[in-house]
């Protein structure tokens, strides 16, 4: 069982290793939570699942609905952590999250880390063309919710599971859907690489590649087999990505 770094439950580590020469921090999608990443694993590379509230061993505190806030106390968290080289990977709200984070980490001289990835997440320049949904009846919100195939097949079979995963998975959309890009700063120094699947018709080839724009450095994009949860279909794919960039 993977459990949160005992003196700071904002990350989860799966397998700690004291010969890593990096970190890899992971920040999952909207509804996700480090079980959904704990099989990952890149030789001499230490992941850190980012541990959002509202799921797992912190299902009874409260979500947080804005980025700025969730940014403001992960950077406080990680901070013991950034003792060594690190990359950041963000799928979808993730990658908003871990954007945020570096952006953050710059304005108060803080280590940042080396690369950052994003994943099935438009640049935040562009406006999102997807109606939101978190304010949607119950009903609705989960058939939106279901053509995004990120829910488990085993998990639409629970009905009370469903009812208790939803207000978590709202909060996170609401997150994502009241967020508004501060385009005052400027591209941040360190290489991006976006990744995206073939089939992803939420974010398009347009979007992603905008991330282009974001960085002063090195940009480079990836596209996998798959839609919006290529991370699912494709994962081997994507890990390999990661460690050959690292």
């Amino acid at each position: 069982m993977i459990r949160p770094t005992e003196s700071n439950k904002w990350f989860v580590c799966p397998r700690p290793d004291p010969a890593a020469e990096t970190r890899l921090f992971i920040f999952p999608y909207a509804g996700g939570s480090p079980a959904a990443f704990n099989r990952w694993s890149v030789d001499d590379i230490e992941s850190q699942i980012v541990h959002y509230p509202g799921r797992g061993s912190r299902f009874s505190e409260p979500p947080i609905k804005k980025i700025e806030n969730l940014v403001e106390n992960l950077c406080f968290a990680i901070q013991p952590l950034l003792n060594m080289p690190s990359v950041f990977f963000g799928h979808s709200l993730g990658g908003l999250i871990a954007f945020e984070l570096v952006r953050e980490l710059r304005r108060r001289n803080l280590s940042q880390p080396n690369t950052l990835f994003v994943s099935a997440c438009a640049a935040p320049q562009f406006p999102d063309p997807n109606p939101p949904i978190h304010a949607l009846p119950d009903d609705t919100f989960l058939e939106a919710l279901k053509k995004f195939n990120g829910i488990p097949s085993e998990i639409l079979k629970q009905p009370e599971t469903l009812k208790i995963l939803l207000p978590t998975v709202r909060a996170d959309f609401e997150t994502v859907e009241v967020y508004r890009f501060d385009s005052s700063e400027p591209p941040l120094d360190i290489p991006i690489i976006a990744f995206g699947g073939l089939d992803d018709e939420r974010v398009g080839r347009e979007r992603l590649e905008g991330w282009a724009l974001q960085t002063s450095s090195i940009f480079r994009s990836r596209y996998f087999p798959g839609g919006h949860f290529f991370i699912n279909t494709a994962g081997d794919e994507v890990i390999a990505s990661i460690a050959a960039e690292v």
